[in-house]
Parts: C-alpha cells; structure tokens; sequence
C-alpha cells in the first residue's frame, strides 16, 4: 500500500506506542477511504463514435471511470449545470443566471441535497464519492481542457449531483415552467414501444427508446457502455448522471417517455399581515434569508438579499398585493433515485426490476419495458398525489389554498398505478399521451382511477405510432427501425382532401398552384418532400378551431378530421403561399433547404417535424443563420435493441456524444440521422477493439 511522503514523516516523529494506537485505528478508515476508488485496473475503451465502454475490476472502479468520461466529453457543461445546481450560478458567470439562482435556492435544492447526501446508503454513498473523485481526477489532469470560466465550479462535490438531479427532475421535468403561472411540457417528449413474441418476426421481444429533448443544456443524453463482474449495462442518461436512466443489460431493457402525470400543484393563498389565512386563521410564514452574490461585469459582486418563505404547502414562488402563489411538489423526500436505477440495471428478469421499480424513487417518468423472458410492460410510473377533490384540469390550473379541501400529503402506492404486462395485442406503446392508448384495444379504462390521473386526449403523434403498429402483424429488427425515422404527417391525412378540392373551387390561380403542389406532395416531412413547407405554414396560421369533427373518445383514432370552414381555410392558403412565394421566389422549396441539422461544424438537411403535425420523427426548429431554421429539440437518443440469445441492438445519439469544442464527436452523428440511419451497438470486447479510437488506464 502507498502511504503519501508527508504521513510517513508525520509518523515517524510520533512515540511508537502512539503510532500503534494510530495505526490501529486509522488503518481501517484508511482502507474503507481507499475503497471509495477503483481497485485493480479500470479502463475505458473509447470506440470511434466517442462512446466510452468501461471495464472496471468492481462498481467502485465503474463509477470513478463514468465520471471521468463525462467530463472529457462535457466537462465544461456539467461544471456549468452544477454550479448552477449550487444556486451559485450569478456569482460565477454574471447577472443572467439570478433568477434561476433564485428559483433553485427558494426551492431548497442546495440543503436538500446535503440531506440527500447523509441519507444515501452504502455501498451508494461510496459509488456516488468515487464518481465525482473520478471528475476532479480528470480535472486535475487535463485542466487546460477545461475552459476558465467553468474550472471555478471545481472540485465537484457529492451534493452538486444531487442538487443536479433535483433541478433536472424536479424542477426541469416536474415543476416545467415554475417560474410561469401556467405550466406546460411543450418542451419535453419521446416515443417508446415494446414489441412482444407474438408480434416479433424471430419470435423475441424488442424495445424501441426514442425520447424528445432540447439539444442543449441540461436535457443532453450521454451515451455509455459500463462493464464489471456481474454487470454488463449500455445506454445513455442525462449529462451529470451517475447511473444509466434509459439502458439494457444482457437480459432486460427500459425506456422512459414523458407522462402526464401531475406531480406539482399551484395554490393561491389570501394574505394577512405576518403570513396568510388558513382554515380561517392566520398562519405565520417560516421565513429565512439568503445572499445571493452576483458578478458584475468588471469583476467586482454586488449581493441581494433573497427572503425565501414557507406555507405548509411549500415554498412561495411570487406575491401581490394580497395574495401569494405557493408550490408543493412530489418526490423531494425520495432521497434514493441513485439506488433505485442501480438496482434496476442490475435486475435479471421481471420480478427484479419491478422490486425496484417499487421503491418509488424516481417521481415521474413512464417505464417501458422489454426482456429476454418475452416479457413486455407499460407503467404509468411517479409520485401521484392523492388528491381530495377534482379532475386533471382542475389540477392543471392555481387551486384556491385557503383551506384543507385542496391539501394533500400522500401519494398513490404502486399499487395504484396504470400497468399492463403481456398483452394480447402483443405490443404496448406511448408517446406521452395518457395511459389509455398503451394498447389497441384498451385495457385501461379510465373510469377505473381517481379523474386527477390523466386526461382523456390522443395526439396525432400518438396516432401515427398506433396506425403503424396495428398495420404490422409481425415486426422484424429493420422494420422496427425503420419506422422510428417515419415522417407522415397525420394532420395532413385529415385536412388535405378537405383543402384541395376547396381550393380548386376558389378559381383563384395561386389557390389552384398550391393544390397542385399539395396534391403532388407525399404527405412526409423528408429532406427532399416539396409542398411540406407550404402545408406546415398554412397549418400554423389556421388556429384551434379548424375542425369540422372534434376529437371524439368513441372515434379517437380517426378524429378529429375535415375542414370546418374550407373557404376560410383556402384564404389562409392564399395568404401563406404570396408569402412563401415572396420570401422563398418559389414554392417549391423543399423541407431540407429550409429546415436543417447543425451542430458544431455540421450542417445536412434536415427530416423531421413539429409533433403537433402528427410525425414520429420529432423536430422543432428556431431561426438561424441565412434565414434558415436550425433543430434545436426531437429525437435525440434512439435506440432498437432485440432480446435474443445474442443481443442485437442498433443506436443512434442525433448530436453526438461531446459538447466540449475539440471533440470530433461533436455532431459526427448527424448525417446517419440525416440519412435515417442508426449504427451498430458494440459490446463484445472484439467489436469494441476493433472500432478502438483510443484507451485510457485509469
């Protein structure tokens, strides 16, 4: 064992029997520290896509080498997201982050995370230290990687991945649009499918992971492959994360989508001198007081003072004249997400992975599961409220707070919770929409749980998912892939044979050349469809009211469809083709010279379309450069993999697997995304080796 220089010659200066006494005791904590890190040779073998493989001798070794790739390949983020985390973010980079700094430290996440950390169980506590040693040991070594402005964060502490988790999944996932009086998860989505035997052309079950997520930021996917005894996972997770989210092992695999699932709730409360009114009487806030510092642009601070006050619903986001909005959300008792994943990346079979499904720690994501039994599952999985009164809506929106009629302190057991294992159709799906289209037919009845579970709806992203798995009646491994990249647009099934006749109708010459064009369309949002960008422009300026039949529960696969007034709706092509003529010269653009992938030095035409329009491939795009418009959010981590006797399983991360401004990794993913492409997963150590860029001993 290595013993530092200045130990020895602290010791040897010290009388013997007190170095007995030392050693004796000091020795065990000495080795129970050294036991934090990585014993034996750990390695990480990094393939040609910049997708780390980890071979570690134990779970210690696993999670220092995890840590380590994560910041070589987005250091500078994840210093920037946990100094962020630490509710710290204005004093190191300016005045732009001082609301989110309020907004973190007003919802606890920093003191919540030191109590997250002392409540973590072993060996978790110590898997959690060597994962963020392994950080700072890359840091330490490969400083001048690191930009100036994000070394400020370092050293890394256990607390700051804590605290991160809670901004992601409480605050990012959870509690989206906190700091807006009406919440909304326009930002965030994904598809899944698990295809069971029946339904299977080789007679194995296969998953589809597919989620949907702003290519910036906090919502970046990392994609890694994790190796020791007893432990063969691949995957990816959020940047900043010590364990896989979304993975498989040798015998089972998971994806999460979005869910409905309200899990934070808005109250209004009336406001008397020292606090507000509850059940008619006055309750005094608990109150404390926090400095934030803020950094000024010549290098000096200035501090603020942050008054951050508590109801017994939580803590109080704004206040008015006379009444104050108070948040209270679930899962910030649930100290042991860590836990949880590990213990399912481990699982072997059903019964495993739902006993730690069980301990309910992560509070909000649908699980969709497949195995190497035959085994398919769909749950509707987080912290449900048990709520004392009202449907979905009415939870949506600021409930009163004045009294006990709205005040909940439980969540819903498991137990509780929409499952569906094994179903007869063979297959379950979501697409964030309610638990209700997991399967055709229904097997879940909402009429069977509390109104405030889910709403009654079906998008037209989910009915294109539906439509292309009952028209199957068997899948294989390329066409389940293939259908992940499918760009029909399901609002222009419903609304063209509406428009186009409508506009002939009209006489009006530049009506008439729309339709040709609409007519001449295939109905995709691929690189090269000539008419998509004059039908999403036209669709965008129509409004809500546009249908002749609404969406109908009885009907919901098919509705809602046709034009309520076609004359008004011909109007509005008129208008947005002397538009796009005028802009464009032409209408005749195709999707791609419009619409494009970029990131880093990439740039292809792009596929793909906003979720609204009903397409599986999800894009939504801002403007750019060149009056072009740039993917900024969709299909992000995309991955098939089939449960046979020999694993098979294709990926694809659409950005890349590095931020950081060297890396050849940064958008080296995009043109197999551009092309509909995803590349072969390697996992036996001759496929790694054989697509070895490089290899680290650590």
């Amino acid at each position: 064992m290595f013993f530092p220089a200045r130990l020895i010659y602290f010791v040897k200066r010290l009388p013997f029997r007190t170095v007995i006494a030392g050693v004796a005791i000091g020795l065990p904590l000495l080795m129970a520290a050294c036991s934090n890190r990585q014993s034996g040779q750990t390695e990480i073998l990094w393939d040609s896509w910049g997708v780390p493989h980890i071979q570690a001798e134990n779970a210690n070794g696993v999670f220092y080498a995890f840590g380590w790739a994560q910041m070589e390949s987005h250091g500078d983020l994840i210093l920037k997201l946990y100094g962020r985390a630490r509710g710290r973010a204005a004093e190191y980079w300016g005045e732009t982050a001082y609301e989110s700094d309020c907004l973190i430290r007003t919802m606890g996440l920093p003191g919540r995370a030191e109590e997250w950390y002392q409540a973590q169980r072993e060996p978790i506590k110590s898997y959690l230290n060597s994962f963020v040693e392994g950080m700072n040991a890359y840091a330490e070594k490969h400083k001048g990687k690191l930009a100036e402005e994000s070394r400020i964060v370092l050293p890394v502490r256990p607390e700051d991945v804590l605290a991160h988790i809670q901004n992601v999944i409480h605050l990012a996932f959870i509690g989206s649009g906190l700091q807006q009086t009406r919440r909304q998860y326009a930002s965030t989505g994904s598809n899944a499918w698990a295809i069971g035997p029946s339904r299977s052309a080789n007679g194995h079950a296969m998953l589809l992971s597919n989620p949907h997520l702003p290519w910036s930021d906090l919502y970046l996917w990392y994609e890694a492959h994790l190796r020791a005894p007893g432990l063969n996972a691949y995957g990816a997770t959020l940047i900043g994360m010590p364990v896989l989210t979304i993975a498989f092992n040798d015998h089972l695999g998971w994806t999460h989508t979005v869910n409905t699932l309200d899990g934070v709730d808005l109250y209004e409360l009336t406001l008397y001198e020292h606090g507000y009114y509850y059940n008619g009487a006055g309750r005094d806030f608990r109150s404390s007081e926090e400095i934030v510092k803020i950094k000024k642009d010549d290098g000096s601070f200035r501090k603020e003072k942050l008054i951050i006050e508590h109801s017994l619903h939580g803590p109080v986001l704004s206040k008015k004249r006379e009444t104050a909005l108070a948040v209270r959300m679930v899962g910030l008792d649930q100290p042991h997400y860590l836990e949880q994943y590990w213990n399912m990346i481990r699982a072997t079979n059903l019964e495993e992975f739902e006993t730690a499904l069980k301990q309910m720690q992560m509070p909000f994501f649908n699980v969709v599961y497949a195995d190497r039994d035959g085994h398919i599952m769909y749950l509707f999985n987080g912290q449900l409220p048990k709520r004392p009164q009202g449907d979905w809506n009415y939870w949506r929106g600021i409930v009163p707070g004045e009294d006990g009629t709205t005040f909940w302190s439980a969540t819903h057991p498991y137990s509780d919770l929409p499952r569906i294992v094994d179903p007869p159709n063979g297959w379950v799906q979501n697409t964030n929409d309610p638990p209700w289209s997991a399967t055709i037919p229904q097997l879940l009845n909402p009429d069977d749980y509390p109104a405030y579970l889910s709403p009654r709806r079906m998008s037209f992203r989910t009915q294109s998912s539906l439509r292309m798995l009952t028209a199957d009646s068997v899948f294989t491994f390329d066409e389940l892939a293939a259908y992940k990249f499918s760009t029909r647009l399901e609002l222009a099934d419903r609304l063209l044979d509406d428009l186009i006749p409508a506009a002939r109708r009209s006489g009006d010459p530049v009506a008439e050349e729309a339709a040709d064009l609409l007519e001449s369309w295939d109905r995709h949002v691929n690189s090269d469809s000539r008419g998509a960008l004059l039908f999403s422009a036209w669709a965008s300026e129509l409004g809500s009211s546009v249908f002749a039949k609404p969406w109908d529960v009885r009907n919901p696969r098919l509705t809602p469809d046709g034009l309520a007034d076609p004359d008004s709706a011909v109007a509005v092509l008129i208008k947005v083709a002397d538009r796009m003529s005028a802009e464009f010269g032409s209408l005749y653009k195709s999707w791609g010279e419009v619409h494009r992938l970029r990131f880093g030095d990439h740039d292809y035409p792009a596929i793909g379309g906003p979720d609204w329009m009903g397409t599986f491939c999800v894009l939504y795009f801002s403007s750019d450069r060149d009056e072009r418009l740039r993917a900024m959010f969709g299909d992000s981590y995309i991955s098939v993999v089939e449960f046979s006797d020999s694993l098979r399983a294709k990926a694809l991360l659409s950005y890349g697997n590095s931020t950081q401004p060297d890396s050849p990794h940064l958008g080296d993913q995009l043109e197999l995304f551009a092309r509909k492409e995803l590349r072969p997963v390697w996992r036996t150590q001759a496929e790694i080796e054989a697509h070895l860029e490089k290899k680290e001993t650590l």
